[in-house]
């Protein structure tokens, strides 16, 4: 008994303070393990912080910030599973809650990566910001007074789904804007798949219309499975 109550004592308590260095450097590396496809390091440091006595729900919350940042359209269901997992510790609580976190921190750290939708967030963030109230073209509103009609309101507009292929190719940005590209593949090397179904795609197209869809469509599959980390099996 002496023996267990010395050995409780002489344990080093953890070096951690929820508002100074430790617990930024913590999370800072937690997320960029994360982002790293390390699912080793990434529980590591989760455990670093829960045993430290952080709020397991303050993780949750961090978790899920990943999922969408880091993970994204290269693999959405990683935000249903991040948010399945805070609402799985809200239900069980501790320690039982604690498993449902780390689950989480596994799978989003073995999944593929994109920070696509983060990137073209942030784009039309900018120019939503620095362009102002500019009015959308005047083709894509509607017209519920004969006044508005009379001034061009919805004239020229093309319903897509009755356009060939779906897709009638209209620019639906303000005029004064221009026509802006905020969606892009990640800056990853493409899969060898991705690389090839795109050049199936570009030598597919026949018209103009048909190729600038086939163009867009591309761009969305790049920016979905452009970043690809292989699951992890070291």
């Amino acid at each position: 008994m002496r023996a267990k109550l010395q050995e409780v004592v002489q344990r080093r308590a953890p070096i951690y303070d929820k508002k100074q260095d430790g617990h930024y450097n913590l999370i800072s590396a937690l997320h960029k393990s994360v982002r790293g496809s390390d699912p080793d390091a990434a529980l590591y440091y989760l455990c670093r912080m829960l045993d430290a006595g952080e709020d397991p729900l303050y993780l949750a919350r961090r978790v899920v910030r990943m999922a969408v940042e880091d993970i994204g359209l290269a693999d959405p269901q990683a935000l249903v599973i991040c948010n399945a997992a805070k609402d799985a510790y809200d239900f069980l609580g501790s320690p039982e809650g604690e498993l449902a976190i780390a689950q989480a921190v596994i799978y989003i750290a073995t999944a593929p990566k994109s920070n696509a939708a983060y990137v073209a967030y942030g784009a039309a963030m900018r120019a939503a910001k620095e362009a102002g109230s500019l009015l959308p073209p005047k083709h894509i509103l509607n017209a519920p007074t004969k006044l508005m009609k009379s001034e061009g309101y919805g004239a020229g507009y093309d319903y897509d789904h009755d356009a060939p292929e779906a897709f009638s190719g209209q620019d639906y940005f303000p005029e004064a804007l221009g026509r802006q590209t905020v969606l892009r593949p990640a800056r990853a090397r493409l899969r060898a798949r991705d690389q090839e179904a795109a050049g199936v795609l570009g030598e597919a197209a026949e018209g103009q219309g048909r190729t600038l869809m086939l163009r867009r469509l591309v761009l969305a599959a790049c920016a979905i499975g452009a970043a690809w980390v292989p699951s992890y099996g070291r």
